[in-house]
């Protein structure tokens, strides 16, 4: 696990090594533990270094190939590079470490990009071919790795985080205004675009070839995609329990390889108790990481989003070292500045409290493992999808779940609170933005089964992706190696393919509940959505207490409706309701109070709205490339 930068110039002006320096220190709290820079003339490729995997200086990067023809420069996990190793040393290739990113360096030598779809892990590189001058950039299936590049002028630049490519005092930007439109309306970016004018973030499962000697572009190709569907004959459901368990084990047992210490994320939750006991019958006396929330001044649902008691029953029963931090809402407040540096742009949920539990696990180990994709595969979130279950045709469902993924500013007030930049944006149509995500993906839509695996995929391409790159930023920031086993290919093509009735199991009945209502949701609500990930309850049940595997699911949040009309309201004050905040350059002032005010007096609840004001406010203070 580390960071990657680099600068292709097409003019062949010669990379400085100052620069190149200046974007790998950039980075530097990806890969505390070494550094290297390689440059040939218009070339130059920088690398951090996090030691995971053979910790001498025969992992160290960027990597040169024997022959010199290639260089790699990555930042990743490659679970399954002991079995591509075996397949390489008979083809006669000769190793010199143990580490992953030489088996990468001689598999893409022996199969070009065809070794993309080999790859079982998490992974963001760049490849110089030296015979060819050729590059090579790539990240992996489902973007648990980013990639920023930038291509201005005459001069491609890349790197794990746009910092590097921001160390580079060449470049230049405006806030992306475009963007912006995007995000206040999903709380996410669906596309390829980040806040800053002139840097994309390479989607998941695409890859990039430059070769100048072809052609002066930059030209994206896709080599993986989701694609949730129904099997065409089904086995019983004893065979799915059976085959998701031996799955899930391998899934766990893969990602337990590493030569430093290892820990896990204990949230109390299904997911991440499935992945400890696993872990713990093979890793004895691991360390776990609990979050929890002051709940003094909570009120509603809010009380029940502490879940420290079930992680302390869950580290019991698996004898784990269990370490656990309590935050109030002062911990919101003062970690604003640091978490809008290094989150660099604001994407889904609150995340300082990923912030603070990466911290804390970073204090005992280098590696965690985390929950994260277990919902999104196997159906975690059944309000959501029954939104959209019984429809006329694929518009009228995009209709439906558009309108539901509206999560801060709907339409009908767009307009209003993007007076002052409107003009620039007016012709952005965030309905095709959310539409464009199914481009791929348009089977024959005919049963309820049919959108259900519709949603899931819409959820996996964007609100799992924006989970990853919040999980990369937060845990990285840390000098910390974030695994997802759920995320293990394997297990994903069986998820993929894994019957819709097996994970929810009531389709008939429409639950129609708004997340964001002021006052309680119902018991009643809860006992209709208590079916989601089904399969995965009955399968993991024998490796927990049944209060866990049983439990309503419950997102990692802070109470922060409260806390944002309580002890932290002259905060949010401070902040939003000072008329030269550097927000109002972009948003109307009085529509914006207006809004903030509807949370503040208990009319609404606004809590993402005011998270992700308050986000962007302190991102545009922090961010002095913004021209």
């Amino acid at each position: 696990m580390c960071g990657i930068a680099g600068i292709f110039h097409f003019d062949n002006q010669s990379v400085s090594p100052v620069i190149l320096k200046n974007m790998t220190d950039a980075i530097a709290h990806r890969g505390p533990d070494g550094e290297g820079q390689w440059i040939d003339g218009p070339v130059g490729l920088g690398h951090r270094r996090l030691a995971v995997l053979d910790l001498s200086p025969a992992g160290s990067q960027p990597m040169q190939s024997k022959n010199g023809q290639f260089i790699l420069s990555y930042n990743g996990e490659i679970y399954n590079h002991l079995e591509i190793r075996s397949e390489l040393e008979a083809k006669g290739y000769h190793f010199h470490s143990r580490t992953d990113s030489e088996v990468l360096l001689h598999a893409y030598a022996e199969w070009g990009m065809r070794c993309l779809t080999r790859l079982n892990g998490m992974f963001a590189f760049a490849i110089w071919d030296t015979k060819k001058k050729r590059m090579v950039l790539a990240r992996d299936r489902y973007g648990i790795k980013p990639l920023y590049y930038s291509l201005q002028g005459n001069v491609l630049r890349f790197g794990s985080e746009q910092k590097a490519i921001l160390a580079d005092g060449g470049f230049k930007s405006n806030l992306n205004k475009r963007a912006l439109l995007e995000y206040f309306t999903f709380q996410n970016i669906f596309t390829d675009q980040t806040l800053l004018e002139g840097i994309s973030l390479l989607p998941a499962g695409h890859f990039i070839v430059v070769d100048p000697a072809k052609e002066k572009k930059i030209r994206v190709h896709q080599f993986w995609d989701f694609n949730f569907r129904e099997p065409e004959q089904k086995a019983s459901v004893e065979e799915y329990r059976e085959e998701l368990d031996r799955l899930f084990k391998q899934a766990v047992n893969r990602q337990l390889m590493t030569d430093v210490e290892l820990g896990s994320y204990l949230s109390g939750g299904i997911d991440s108790g499935a992945i400890t006991a696993i872990a713990s019958e093979s890793y004895p006396y691991m360390k776990t990481f609990t979050c929890g929330f002051d709940l003094n001044s909570a009120s509603g649902i809010e009380l029940s989003y502490d879940e420290r008691a079930r992680a302390e029953r869950m580290s019991y029963h698996c004898k784990t070292e269990h370490y656990e931090m309590v935050l109030k809402a002062g911990d919101m407040e003062r970690v604003m500045p640091e978490l809008a540096y290094y989150l660099e742009e604001p994407r889904v949920g609150q995340s300082y409290p990923n912030y603070y539990a990466a911290q804390l696990a970073s204090k005992f180990v280098k590696v965690v493992l985390s929950g994260a994709g277990g919902d999104e595969l196997f159906g975690g979130y059944p309000w959501r999808y029954y939104r959209a279950v019984v429809n006329s045709d694929f518009e009228d469902y995009v209709d439906k779940y558009y309108m539901f993924w509206q999560r801060l500013i709907p339409n009908s007030v767009i307009k209003d609170v993007f007076r002052p930049i409107w003009g620039d944006v007016d012709d952005v149509w965030t309905r095709d933005i959310f539409r464009d995500v199914f481009r791929h993906h348009m089977p024959k839509l005919t049963r309820p089964e049919d959108y259900i695996n519709h949603s899931l995929y819409f959820e996996a391409k964007t609100f799992l992706h924006g989970l990853l790159v919040v999980e990369d930023k937060l845990s990285m920031a840390h000098g910390l190696e974030s695994r997802v086993p759920f995320l293990d290919n394997d297990l994903v093509d069986f998820a993929m393919q894994c019957p819709v009735e097996l994970k929810l199991n009531n389709l008939s009945d429409v639950v129609r509940v708004n997340e964001n209502e002021v006052g309680n949701k119902t018991k009643n609500y809860f006992q209709k959505t208590k079916d989601g990930k089904q399969i995965v309850r009955d399968t993991m049940k024998k490796y927990m207490p049944e209060e866990i595997s049983s439990a309503e699911k419950q997102g990692f949040s802070a109470p922060d409706a409260s806390w944002f009309k309580g002890e932290s309201i002259d905060f949010v004050k401070e902040k939003l309701m000072d008329d030269h905040a550097k927000i109002y350059k972009y948003l109307d002032r009085s529509s914006v109070k207006e809004l903030v005010n509807k949370h503040l007096e208990g009319k609404e609840n606004k809590r993402l709205l005011i998270w992700s004001l308050l986000n962007v406010e302190l991102w545009l203070e922090t961010n002095e490339a913004i021209t």
